[in-house]
């Protein structure tokens, strides 16, 4: 088992769970982690685009996460593991480093956001980069 593709999938899960929570409790929810005024306004208006929205992140995430627990070793290893993991990592750590960028135009967010948001996508970027490094050499090849 590899502790740090662990808490990476583990932690990719609760962020998917944190988006659905968005769907299920709507507006507050958006607000209070950081979405955006207009995607809590159109959820209080009863749109479907932020719930449509918010559900194709979520099922990412959660995609996400069973590569990690899958690469951990919770289960037999996912087709493209390789590929896949390194794609996660880059574009989690991207994110992480965008972020920290946008927070001097921050688009809607706030530089709390930002910040925040950016903080966890490095901190989950870096598990998945130490555990996919560790894991390298027992991650098949064979697609």
């Amino acid at each position: 088992m590899n502790l740090f593709l662990l808490i990476a999938g583990s932690l990719s899960a609760l962020a998917a769970l944190a988006h659905l929570g968005c769907i299920v409790f709507g507006a507050p929810w958006y607000r209070f982690f950081g979405a955006g005024e207009h995607m809590a306004m159109l959820a209080e208006q009863g749109k479907l685009t932020p719930s449509l929205i918010t559900f194709f992140i979520a099922f990412v995430l959660s995609v996400w996460s069973l590569y990690a627990f899958s690469a951990a070793g919770l289960f037999k290893q996912l087709p493209f593991i390789r590929f896949a993991l390194v794609v996660v990592t880059a574009i989690y750590l991207f994110r992480g480093i965008a972020g920290l960028y946008l927070m001097t135009n921050p688009l809607g967010r706030s530089e709390m956001f930002w910040l925040c948001s950016s903080i966890i996508c490095l901190l989950i970027g870096g598990f998945h980069f130490i555990g996919l490094k560790q894991q390298w050499l027992v991650l098949s090849v064979k697609y």
